[in-house]
Formats: structure tokens, C-alpha cells, sequence
């Protein structure tokens, strides 16, 4: 058992601004006001930048990371293989990179846009225009990174700069009319959260203007709820976020899931129920 002073250790692993893009600060901020919240707890907590805590090969029993970064996600992995408690798990945030993320929705039935992952070197492109494509390997990390396209000549100049940009492969995502909306939740608590990007003033890369205004079509909150649920579970991200596309009917269709979003317009209620949701995962492995 990790203890300092009789308190419980628990290291935070920050995630590098290259993977926050025009949210470093949000990122930064909820990842302290958890660490308040488990001090509150009576935990000793650490925060490390997650390069730092790579090249320095910290090992810790608990920790609860934003990370992004390849190399800190496998060595997250290598620790967690050896009994640490990481949330959210780095098996699980590999899970949310965006072409096993569309992979996961396929095959576990989700309503999603029609979608297909395809190699930045072939001359195949799907006949779906309009659609998006957006790298596969990774989550966006700049604007060039998922964008949206309406002829094929403009989708083969886009799988193109993937190429020489060394992205192998591509996710071709249908676009779908319909009020974008955003969600957040943290399982195993009573917290979730769904909000209007657009009204919000909500936005990482200024691409849901693509979607146009919000007519506020009416959908089944619960519903949502329960399908985001059904994935944090399946991708093993408890504490997650989301978008999803309402059409004019109502109906729900995921288009992408994440590890740790920003909560950025409901931090200090979201990072009580962060606190909560770790701490509870801290303390049953020290029951065992």
C-alpha cells in the first residue's frame, strides 16, 4: 500500500498541450480541482506531466490521467498490468482512438453515421459526400485533423496531406443534418451532463459550424444517458465524454466518444463526482 503520512498517494498525470488543442487550460483545471477534491478526501496527491512522468518512470499504485501521448499510454499500461489502479484505464483510452472508437460502435450495434476506415494511399474513396474524414490513429490534435468534404476531389487532396503527414489511415464518417450535441458523464456517480456546443460558445477546433444552427429538435435525455453508459462500460472510460447528432425526429446517433473531456461548463460539479468516482476505485482495491 502506497501511504504518505498515513495518507493514501495518488499521482495525476496531466495531458501536453499538442493534445488540447485551444483547451489546455480547461484540461488543466479540472485535472485540479479533482486533485483538490481527493486532497478534501484525504488523499497526498502528485500531479506529473505525462512526459515527465514517463522519462522519470514514476510508479505509484494509484493514479487518475488525462494522458494522450503514445509513450505514456503504453507505460500506463505496462503498470496497470502490474496491479496499479489507473483511471481511466490506458487500455481503455487506446479504445477512444478514433478507428477502434468506430470499430467498437459498429460492432456493439450503435446508431452512428455510415462509416468506413480507409488507407490515406488508396485510391478508394467512399461515394458519401458530404462526410468527414478524420484521422484514424489518433484524436484531432489540429483542425487539419478531421475535416469536412464535399467532393471526392477535395477528400483525395485531404487523404493525401494525411499521407505525407505519415497517417496511414482514415475514418470516412458520413455527415449527418441535425443539432449537434455534446455530453458528459462519469459512471458510477449520478452525474451526466448534455449541453448545445454551439449556444455554449463551446468549441476545440470551430468545426461545428458545419452543422449550422440549433432548431433544438427533442430527444429522449435518458436515452442518451443509457448510451453513453453502454459505452463507458465497453471502452472502459469512466470518466468520458462525448457527441452525438439529434435528427429532426429525435433520433440519437453517436459520432464520437472520449477519455476525460474538459467539462469546462460544469468543472466543479464534474470534478466532485471525478473525485468520487476515483476514490471509490482507490478504496476497493485496498479492501481486497
Amino acid at each position: 500500500m502506497c501511504l504518505i503520512h498515513g495518507k493514501i498517494k495518488v499521482i495525476g498525470v496531466s495531458r501536453s498541450s499538442e493534445y488540447s488543442p485551444n483547451h489546455v487550460d480547461n484540461d488543466a483545471a479540472i485535472l485540479e480541482v479533482v486533485a483538490e477534491k481527493l486532497r478534501d478526501k484525504g488523499c497526498e496527491v502528485e500531479i506529473w506531466p505525462e512526459k515527465e512522468f514517463v522519462s522519470k518512470q514514476i510508479r505509484t499504485e494509484f493514479i487518475f490521467n488525462m494522458a494522450r501521448d503514445r509513450s505514456t499510454i503504453e507505460y500506463l499500461k505496462q503498470l496497470e498490468d502490474n496491479g496499479s489502479v489507473v483511471v481511466n484505464s490506458a487500455y481503455g483510452v487506446s479504445k477512444c482512438m478514433r478507428k477502434s472508437m468506430t470499430e467498437l460502435l459498429i460492432r456493439n450495434g450503435f446508431a452512428h453515421p455510415v462509416s468506413f476506415i480507409v488507407s490515406t494511399d488508396s485510391e478508394f474513396v467512399p461515394e458519401l459526400f458530404p462526410c468527414w474524414i478524420k484521422r484514424g490513429d489518433s484524436h484531432a490534435m489540429v483542425k487539419e485533423d478531421v475535416v469536412y468534404v464535399e467532393c471526392k476531389e477535395e477528400a483525395e487532396q485531404v487523404l493525401a496531406d494525411f499521407h505525407s503527414r505519415g497517417i496511414s489511415e482514415a475514418v470516412v464518417n458520413e455527415h449527418l443534418s441535425g443539432d449537434l450535441v455534446k455530453f458528459y458523464g462519469v459512471q458510477g456517480t449520478d452525474f451526466f451532463f448534455s449541453f448545445y456546443p454551439t449556444d455554449a460558445c463551446h468549441s476545440k477546433l470551430g468545426l461545428e459550424i458545419a452543422n449550422g444552427e440549433t432548431c433544438g429538435y427533442p430527444f429522449d435525455k435518458e436515452l442518451l444517458y443509457q448510451y453513453s453508459s453502454k459505452l463507458a462500460e465497453i471502452m472502459n472510460v469512466p470518466i468520458y465524454g462525448g457527441d452525438c447528432i439529434i435528427s429532426s425526429t429525435g433520433e440519437i446517433r453517436i459520432i464520437d466518444f472520449n477519455d476525460w473531456p474538459s467539462f469546462a461548463c460544469c468543472r466543479e460539479e464534474a470534478g466532485v463526482k471525478i473525485a468520487e468516482c476515483i476514490y471509490h476505485k482507490v478504496t476497493a482495491k485496498l479492501k481486497e
